[in-house]
């Protein structure tokens, strides 16, 4: 079953608009799409979003793997290993606005702290903490970037870029094949991510300037008002 025409037309300007500021500042596609597919085509999400979110992860790294802190990642993964359940049992049984509003207040006070600090703490516990609310949030809404993002902020631009998209892909492949084995990932939520991937893939090779331009010293401004923003959207979108 193919997606309709309205959604294609949509969803795809949107994932293209968030492939851009992904491909630059590292996450973006779920902070751009998810409120306006979730808003207008609820019926295809989370799926959707998180087949097509990880197109920009995999051409990410196929440029700038080396970045990437797979060490720091390893206590990440252990986290999202133990939230994705959890993010099922949200799909399944629990409204998904109360988590959302609840993770955007705790990221806004997290964006605060780490505005205001010298130095975000990174150590296993903040990375493990970190990894389980991005595999809950992650799997149920399709925006689970932030916490990890905050962690990372201070980074170069390549670093956080390549840590983030290898934390995307797995991420992003655990909680799709999760979904599928418990029943929760319709063949139409399948369908309409494969429709979105090309424009997900012309957003990353339309951001060249914008991430040079973050690359020049700016990248951890761009960080915390796209995480900034993420709550935000989490929270509005619960209210709403």
């Amino acid at each position: 079953m193919l997606p309709e025409p309205d959604f294609v037309i949509i969803g795809g300007v949107a994932a293209l608009v968030g492939a851009i500021v992904q491909s630059s500042v590292g996450l973006g596609v779920g902070l751009v799409a998810t409120p306006i597919v979730t808003l207008m085509f609820p019926s295809l999400m989370p799926g959707s979003i998180l087949i097509a979110a990880t197109v920009v992860p995999l051409l990410t790294l196929s440029r700038e793997l080396r970045h990437a802190d797979l060490r720091g990642l390893g206590w990440a993964f252990l986290g999202r290993v133990a939230g994705t359940p959890l993010g099922v049992w949200v799909v399944a049984a629990v409204s998904t606005q109360v988590l959302g509003a609840v993770v955007g207040l705790v990221v806004l006070a997290a964006l605060a702290a780490s505005a205001w600090s010298t130095q975000v703490p990174r150590n296993p516990v903040t990375l493990t903490a970190a990894g389980m609310v991005a595999g809950a949030t992650g799997t149920a809404t399709a925006i689970g970037g932030p916490p990890i993002a905050l962690l990372y902020h201070r980074e170069s631009g390549p670093r956080v870029r390549a840590t983030l998209a290898v934390f995307f892909v797995v991420g992003a492949l655990l909680s799709v094949l999760t979904l599928a084995v418990t029943g929760e990932l319709p063949v139409v939520q399948v369908t309409a991510g494969l429709v979105l991937t090309p424009f997900v893939a012309a957003g990353f090779w339309l951001s060249g300037p914008l991430r040079r331009y973050l690359d020049a010293g700016r990248m951890r401004v761009a960080v915390l008002v796209v995480v900034g923003a993420s709550a935000l959207t989490l929270i509005g979108r619960s209210l709403l």
